[in-house]
Parts: structure tokens; C-alpha cells; sequence
């Protein structure tokens, strides 16, 4: 899978800042940092901005270092300042094969400008990508009806009720001859907008992927490619998407005003914390894109007024913030990136 990368468009080299320095800038924050194996755009961005996602707007792209828009470890990042306004740059630090030119004795070497060629691979992700590999490239929303009239699985050899990777088995329904692989999915939750009761969609948990090798009416004969999780009678097969998983993310705000709700976490519990994947009831119909930031509210407390009697509810509390990952047409993934206090199912999701 291809990592998600934080990218820096050209245009917002030149945005215009109205917020003052010291609303911008984290308190405390560092003149330089050293890049770390491990370590996420998100993170480092959050020890000098107190609005992480704001970092494409203050990146100054050097134009001496290839792939100024990828950060590798090894990497300096400076907080300069240019007309005023506050930019972060990157001097690249590589390390070379002891022996070459201009390598000094401990084999590391500082080069400005920089023409080595490095592994892309080895560039920095944006978030931690181990908390939403599956989500990227395995399960997926899908509409009303559309497992139930899925093919579905039978068995494996010699009437083998569970399957896993390398195995042989069959399943039975209508194939499209031009598909070779499917991928598995069993059923989850049914989702319904809280508020309107409008349907969403259907939680289809990724199972595996399999290939036809051959049809005889409407019985498959499989090759199980691979399997996430045990492989049984009944888990339905649709075409494998014809999708990448995206690599390039652009952190912002939505372009228009959302309102929105947390209607379900990973692992359906209720409660929330940093880096639990959460879905929420919109989607590109609303105009959500994928890196889209919103920050999550807590719904203010109902009170008595002791002073004036009855009852009144208390402002909503921000307690949040996530980055929508994989959108659909009525519904999202999104990653939470910072949790001040516990959050649950039915917090409300809007613009940061």
C-alpha cells in the first residue's frame, strides 16, 4: 500500500496570513526539529503550529532539495521567517556510502543543494497508516441490496466449511465474465442518519480477496488470494475495486459548512479515543474530500439555573479534531488525530 503523504500545493506558498504569529505558533515551540523514524507529518507539525493541519500553509518549498514536498528521517526542518510571515523550510541531511565524495568520516554528509535520489517509500506518512489500512483498501459503504444479491461463498475442498490463503473453493451466484477477482465481504452495521432516518448505507467488513478460475453455470471455482480474517459460507464476493489508495493528502478545512455526527467507531463500541476510526453521516454529496479537517464537539450539559429556574443547555464543548480519509456518498472514515477528553457515538462533527 502506498503511503499517505502529506503534499504542499504550490498555491498556498503564497497564502496571506491574517492570524497574528502567536496564535499561529505553539507556545514554546522549537526553531528547528530533526526528523525521527516513526515519526508523522501530523506530529511534527504539532510541535510548532497550534493547528496542525494549517502546516501546507507556512511550508516554504526549497527548490535546491528533490521531493521537497516529501520529509524523510534525517531531515531538518527550521522555522524561518520571510516578509514577516512565518515559514517552515527543510535541509535535507542524507546519509551516503562511506567512501564517496565529500562523505566525511562518519559516512554522513550535509548536501544544500541536494541530487541524491532517495526511496519514496522511505518518506514520513501524514498519519499513522497501520490504524486505517483496512479502511483504505479493504471495507467499504455499499448500497441497500447490494450483498444480499452478491454472490456468495459455498465451501472449500472436500467440503471444508472455513477457507483461508492458497486454499481452492467454490461459490455460487452471477459472475461478471469481466472480472478475474473478487473480494470477500461480510455484512456489518446497517446505517441510518440519526436525525433525518434517511438511509446511508451498509458496513461491508473486508474478508479476503479471491480469483476465478473457473464458472460452470452459476458455480465459481476460487483461488483464495488472501484472507483477513477466517473465509465462511455466506460471506458474499463483489468485483475488486478498481481503485488506488490515495498518496497524496491536502489537510484542510471543507469548502463549505458541515454539520455532522460520529454515528459509529471501530469495533462498535461508544466510546472514542486518539486514533480510533470513526464514521460519520456525510459524504462528497455534502462536499466532504479526502484530508478534509473537522473538529469534533461534545453537546453542552443541560443545567438548572438556580437563579432564574428551569432548565438550559450549556454551549457545546470542543473537545476534537479528525481528518476525513475515504469518502462515499453519503458517509466517510475518518481518523481521529486529537482527543482532549473522551468522546463517544453522537458527538458532533463540524468545520475547525
Amino acid at each position: 500500500m502506498k503511503k499517505i503523504l502529506l503534499a504542499v500545493a504550490a498555491a498556498s506558498l503564497i497564502s496571506f496570513f491574517s492570524w497574528a504569529d502567536d496564535a499561529l505558533l505553539k507556545t514554546g515551540h522549537p526553531d528547528e526539529y530533526t526528523v525521527k523514524k516513526g515519526d508523522t507529518l501530523w506530529d511534527i507539525s504539532g510541535t510548532f503550529l497550534n493547528s496542525p493541519w494549517l502546516w501546507p500553509e507556512i511550508w516554504h518549498v526549497n527548490p535546491h532539495i528533490e521531493n521537497p514536498h516529501l520529509i524523510f528521517p534525517g531531515d531538518l526542518i527550521k522555522l524561518i521567517y520571510l516578509d514577516g510571515q512565518p515559514r517552515l523550510t527543510l535541509e535535507r541531511t542524507l546519509k551516503m556510502v562511506p567512501g564517496e565524495r565529500g562523505v566525511n568520516t562518519n559516512g554522513a554528509i550535509k548536501l544544500s543543494p541536494s541530487i541524491r535520489v532517495q526511496n519514496t517509500e522511505e518518506a514520513i506518512s501524514t498519519i499513522p497508516l497501520d490504524k486505517i489500512d483496512a479502511f483504505l483498501s479493504r471495507s467499504r459503504i455499499v448500497a441497500q441490496g447490494e450483498l444480499e444479491a452478491a454472490p456468495y461463498m459455498l465451501a472449500g475442498q472436500q467440503q471444508h466449511v472455513i477457507v483461508g490463503a492458497g486454499d481452492r473453493a467454490y461459490a455460487r451466484g452471477e459472475f461478471d465474465a469481466n472480472y478475474a477477482n473478487y473480494s470477500l465481504y461480510r455484512q456489518g452495521q446497517v446505517f441510518k442518519d440519526p436525525v433525518t432516518k434517511e438511509f446511508l448505507g451498509v458496513y461491508a467488513q473486508g474478508i479476503g480477496t479471491v480469483a476465478i478460475s473457473k464458472v460452470d453455470n452459476d458455480i465459481a471455482t476460487l483461488d483464495v488470494l488472501r484472507t483477513y480474517e477466517e473465509v465462511r459460507p455466506g460471506d458474499k464476493l463483489l468485483p475488486s475495486e478498481d481503485r488506488s489508495v490515495d498518496s497524496i493528502f491536502f489537510p484542510s478545512a471543507p469548502d463549505v459548512d458541515i454539520e455532522a455526527q460520529i454515528i459509529a467507531v471501530e469495533g462498535g463500541v461508544s466510546q472514542v479515543g486518539k486514533y480510533n476510526t470513526v464514521i460519520i453521516n456525510r459524504g462528497e454529496r455534502e462536499g466532504l474530500q479526502i484530508g478534509n479537517v473537522m473538529a469534533i464537539y461534545k453537546k453542552g450539559e443541560v443545567v438548572t439555573d438556580r437563579v432564574k429556574g428551569g432548565k438550559i443547555a450549556l454551549p457545546d464543548e470542543r473537545a476534537g479534531l479528525l481528518m476525513v480519509f475515504r469518502t462515499f456518498e453519503k458517509m466517510s472514515f475518518a481518523l481521529v488525530l486529537e482527543a482532549d477528553r473522551a468522546l463517544a457515538v453522537h458527538d458532533k462533527v463540524r468545520n475547525p
